[in-house]
């Protein structure tokens, strides 16, 4: 494993972009954990789960932590699609790309009824 990536799979576009990771991940070089999981703090007790729900958390193979758009352009790398999401850590567009980035994270709920239609999650059917 290269990657541990924590995510929110009661997100309908966090779930989409895992399932396209997973789909070109035929390797196995991520670990998905789903942030929802109830053995998740027994399983990785130095993770908080309210950061990780708040920002995008991953873990290197080493034990680095990665946050943010740094976990997403290592995940892509990692399926060989990293040229895709190299320019969003660009030195010039940085600090736009996180800032924007974090607007994201805060609103993902609502930002995937806008573009997928799903008001709540299908898994816990409870609105978001």
């Amino acid at each position: 494993m290269h990657l541990t990536l924590f995510y929110d799979s009661h997100c309908p576009l966090c779930r989409r972009e895992i399932d396209a990771l997973r789909a070109r991940d035929p390797l196995g070089r991520i670990r998905y954990v789903d942030l929802h999981d109830p053995k998740l703090t027994e399983q990785f007790p130095e993770l908080d789960p309210t950061q990780a729900m708040a920002i995008l958390h991953g873990r290197l193979a080493d034990g680095t932590w990665l946050t943010g758009l740094d976990v997403t352009h290592q995940a892509w790398k990692l399926v060989g699609l990293g040229y895709l999401t190299a320019p969003l850590r660009w030195r010039p567009v940085r600090p736009v790309t996180d800032a924007a980035y974090r607007v994201f994270a805060r609103h993902r709920h609502r930002l995937s009824y806008w573009l997928t239609g799903q008001r709540h999650c299908d898994r816990c059917h409870v609105d978001h």
